[in-house]
This record gives structure tokens, C-alpha cells and sequence, in this order.
């Protein structure tokens, strides 16, 4: 008896976009799930080198929530390739100027690092308040819990 690997091909590909209300959503947890849907992971074709995952647009990324101490602990690291060029912001800074870079931070950490991570993490959309730009793809509700 002969088994076959079945593989994805580019032109097997259907993607579909979700729409996903981060409010009150802890941090990791939502991160986890959506790296698992961009990737494709949750599908039954996934393939590993291929890039078979869906689009996810976040809406409300100020809202997250975070356990333990790290709203006021957590540190993000920037730095600009300069001596002395290092920054850092609280969780609480970032939150106020820039709450989608810490879900985009949070989700591209949990994917490959390589070219198929970074065209990956382009299906990702994050945006701050409940409106978003993607409407006339005509995305259905994703509801973690």
C-alpha cells in the first residue's frame, strides 16, 4: 500500500477574511490563535512551505488586556543601529501612542523567520479604533471565545 503526501499548490488556495475584536482579549492567547490562522494551521491542507493562511483584521487594539504586572512592567526595545541608540517604552506608553504595533510585535515573534514569515505577517491588519478599511472585502466575524 502506497500512501501520497499531499501538497498545496498556489493555485489551491483560498483565503478568506476574519474580522477580530480585540477588546478584552488577553495578549498571547489572541496572538496564538491569529499566527495559527495566517499561517494556515487551522486548515486541513496546510503545507508548511506554502503560504495558505487567511487575512485577519483586528479592530480595537487599544483594548487588550494583559495578566500580572506587565502593563506596567513589560518593556518593548527599539534600537536604531547607532551607539547609545537604544530605546525602550512600557507596555503602558506603546498602548498609548501605538497599540497596533504590539499585537503586529506579538504575532510576527510567533511565526517563521524567513521569507514566508514575512509575507505572512502581510495578512495581517491591526487597526486602533472599531473601523477599519476592509470592508468591501466582506469579512466574517471571528469570535475567540
Amino acid at each position: 500500500m502506497i500512501m501520497k503526501t499531499y501538497s498545496l499548490k498556489k493555485e489551491d488556495i483560498q483565503r478568506n477574511w476574519f474580522v477580530l475584536d480585540a477588546t478584552d482579549l488577553v495578549l498571547g492567547r489572541m496572538a496564538t490563535k491569529i499566527a495559527d490562522r495566517i499561517r494556515g494551521k487551522d486548515k486541513p491542507t496546510y503545507t508548511p512551505h506554502v503560504d495558505s493562511g487567511d487575512y485577519v483584521v483586528v479592530i480595537n487594539a487599544e483594548k487588550i488586556c494583559v495578566t500580572g504586572s506587565k502593563f506596567e512592567n513589560k518593556k518593548y526595545y527599539k534600537h536604531s543601529l547607532y551607539p547609545g541608540g537604544l530605546k525602550s517604552q512600557t507596555f503602558k506608553e506603546l498602548n498609548e501612542k501605538h497599540p497596533e504595533r504590539i499585537i503586529e510585535e506579538a504575532v510576527k515573534g510567533m511565526l517563521p523567520k524567513n521569507k514566508l514569515g514575512k509575507s505572512i505577517i502581510k495578512k495581517l491588519k491591526v487597526f486602533r479604533g472599531p473601523k477599519h478599511d476592509h470592508e468591501s472585502q466582506q469579512p466574517s466575524k471571528w469570535n475567540l471565545s
